[in-house]
């Protein structure tokens, strides 16, 4: 019968490679301004190249991607130049009570509005 050949994922390998990624990473991300590391739109044609770089190594060591191993190593870079990024959560808060007041009766009267109409049209219906 024909056999299967079952390829192992090489992890060894695969963290012997992984540093080259960031160290071209690296080097990238040193002409982006420390000041808009946490700007996305400044760098993300550098973070797909680095995210295709791990790829492309996890798969030359016949390692699925992504995978514990390279997750750790990539959480890692993140640590490196982004710890400082934050996500700034937006405090919502109730508009004035004038405002709030004026929202909720517009609707209201309309609708009132639109129900009176109706049926005094419908009580009229020679004029129709």
């Amino acid at each position: 019968g024909a056999r299967q050949q079952t390829n192992f994922c090489n992890e060894s390998l695969m963290l012997e490679k992984l540093p080259a990624c960031g160290k071209s990473f690296e080097e990238m991300m040193k002409k982006v301004d420390s000041k808009k590391w946490c700007n996305l739109t400044e760098f993300i044609t550098y973070y797909d190249k680095f995210t295709q770089c791990t790829e492309h190594e996890a798969n030359t060591a016949s390692c699925f991607w992504p995978n514990p191993l390279a997750e750790g190593f990539i959480t890692g870079i993140h640590k490196q130049f982004f710890s400082n990024c934050t996500s700034e959560k937006v405090h919502w808060e109730d508009p004035p009570d004038e405002i709030l007041v004026t929202l909720i009766l517009i609707p209201v009267m309309l609708t009132c509005a639109m129900i009176t109409l109706v049926v005094w049209c419908s009580k009229r219906s020679d004029i129709l």
